[in-house]
């Protein structure tokens, strides 16, 4: 703590204006001391802090993902493209490219241990729940990416879950939506490739049964809700992966474009229900 500008001020008011020079020297002093402290720290504030989180939450992303693509003994190459996928969503350079296959190499070892970079990411996103959301759909969809959660990689994913104050209940939730997404990002493309294929215009999968119950099952809803309840829980997932507030609570300004498709995605579902509601 800085009491040097205080006493400095606060002994100079005193001699030149009594009581009330005192008064104005304390204060001139503690404004003093404070931007001293600022300069020696450079994390101090809440902008630079915000800076360190950022740094945090892209180191943890691709170290985890390293160790969660090795849980089963091998890194596919599904997995191998999950990684590639992130880092090309992520719009990263060379350098960050490097930089984070650097992580998810090291993550990947045999003797790495994820518990010290989680406590770290836990301390630094604080109570920012949307944050630990974003961050435990991401190391879902690359364990996902072979099509199936095995055994070896919930267990890391208990331990994330451990780490970032994720209750069971929570996780199932939103283990269930981010595969349910998946399902639906893939036969909505499938339909669309088959549609191109045989010379359709327009691709209209508003009509396709099993996908529209793929769309109801990634908002989180059932085919026998109410609209305003779907209404409810869409507007509850674009809130939740809204990039601009993502990134004003400390998500890397690199994954921008990963929290733009992620509401690009809900939106789809949410209109195709729309769609099929009013016919």
């Amino acid at each position: 703590m800085q009491i040097f500008g205080k006493l400095i001020g606060g002994g100079i008011g005193l001699y030149s204006g009594h009581i009330p020079g005192l008064i104005l020297g304390l204060i001139v002093g503690h404004i003093f001391d404070r931007s001293l402290q600022q300069t020696k720290d450079p994390f101090a504030g809440s902008i630079p802090q915000r800076g360190v989180m950022q740094a945090v939450f892209f180191q943890a992303t691709f170290l985890v993902m390293g160790k969660l693509a090795k849980a089963d003994g091998r890194v596919s190459e599904h997995e191998l493209q999950a990684a590639r996928s992130v880092m090309t969503q992520m719009g990263l350079n060379e350098t960050q490219r490097m930089e984070a296959m650097k992580l998810f190499t090291q993550g990947k070892t045999n003797d790495f241990d994820i518990s010290e970079i989680l406590s770290e990411l836990r301390d630094s996103m604080g109570r920012r729940s949307s944050l630990t959301q974003i961050f435990l759909e991401i190391q879902l969809q690359t364990a996902y990416s072979d099509g199936k959660l095995h055994s070896s990689e919930r267990i890391v994913l208990q331990s994330i879950c451990q780490y970032l104050n994720i209750n069971k209940l929570q996780f199932e939730l939103i283990n269930q939506r981010v595969y349910a997404q998946q399902q639906f990002n893939k036969s909505r493309r499938q339909y669309q490739q088959q549609n191109r294929q045989q010379g359709h215009q327009k691709t209209s999968f508003f009509n396709d049964t099993q996908l529209l119950d793929k769309a109801y099952a990634s908002l989180g809803v059932k085919k026998t809700s109410s609209l305003p309840d779907i209404k409810k829980a869409y507007r509850r997932l674009m809130n939740q992966h809204h990039p601009d507030k993502l990134v004003a609570k400390g998500l890397p300004q690199e994954m921008m474009q990963l929290a733009k498709e992620k509401t690009q995605e809900i939106q789809t579902a949410y209109e195709m229900i729309k769609k099929s509601r009013k016919r």
